[in-house]
């Protein structure tokens, strides 16, 4: 999701953003056509994507610069509008959308990066909530986690990346996918080596020379997370 600032544009981070909301997209196209279910193997790279958008925003800021209020503000006001949506779509679910996930991860990887005195509370406080809210949490206290483990990557490159590869295999973890996984069925391979690669193609694209020639990804990012999801269950509802 994008950073409200003044902070030059980085074109990488608009791909990333781009490649994200694309993936996602791809991946919810499962729930209006249910054949469509091999989907969920590009889907994986949504979440990462976004956690390193995340990571890659905190890193571009000032040090000891305050938590980002509007960027925060941002993510919980479309949590909640994106609720209704997200439950329109996707039959009976066990937990919330993405959102609330991502902005945990936001408060923990300011705490963890950016340290101030008057925050201190914020790491142990998001880290707390994010245990307590593991079960409703989509992607889980690991996934809280994922943007803070990809802003240490950013930093050490070298020594950091296998964490992030970790938490998003563990933030994607379901048994019986992992077992049949174990067992060698190709659908389930294919989702494991997906959530294992997301982390190192985000970062490489980030990391990579030059400039990419792609269109920046504004606010508007906000209300496509709702909106994608009420076009997608009005074309189910169309189809039906």
């Amino acid at each position: 999701m994008p950073l409200p600032s003044t902070i030059p544009r980085d074109t990488a981070l608009d791909l990333l953003k781009w490649l994200a909301l694309l993936s996602m997209l791809l991946d919810h196209l499962r729930y209006v056509w249910p054949s469509l279910y091999w989907l969920y193997v590009p889907g994986r790279l949504a979440f990462p994507l976004f956690c390193l958008v995340i990571a890659a925003n905190l890193r571009r800021q000032a040090p000891g610069q305050p938590l980002p209020l509007r960027y925060l503000g941002w993510l919980l006001g479309f949590a909640l509008l994106s609720e209704w949506p997200y439950r329109l779509l996707v039959p009976a679910p066990q937990v919330l959308n993405i959102l609330p996930t991502l902005a945990l991860g936001l408060l923990l990887a300011q705490a963890l990066e950016r340290p101030r005195n008057d925050q201190r509370w914020l790491a142990p406080g998001a880290l707390s909530l994010a245990l307590l809210a593991h079960p409703w949490l989509m992607f889980g206290a690991a996934g809280v986690l994922l943007p803070a483990a990809f802003a240490r990557a950013l930093d050490q490159p070298r020594r950091a990346w296998p964490w992030p590869v970790l938490l998003c295999l563990l933030a994607n973890y379901w048994a019986p996918l992992y077992a049949d996984a174990l067992e060698g069925d190709g659908f389930a391979l294919a989702v494991v080596f997906s959530c294992a690669l997301a982390p190192l193609v985000g970062i490489g694209l980030l990391r990579a020379p030059g400039r990419w020639p792609v269109a920046p990804v504004g606010r508007w990012a906000y209300g496509f997370y709702p909106g994608h999801f009420l076009a997608l269950a009005a074309l189910r509802e169309g189809l039906g």
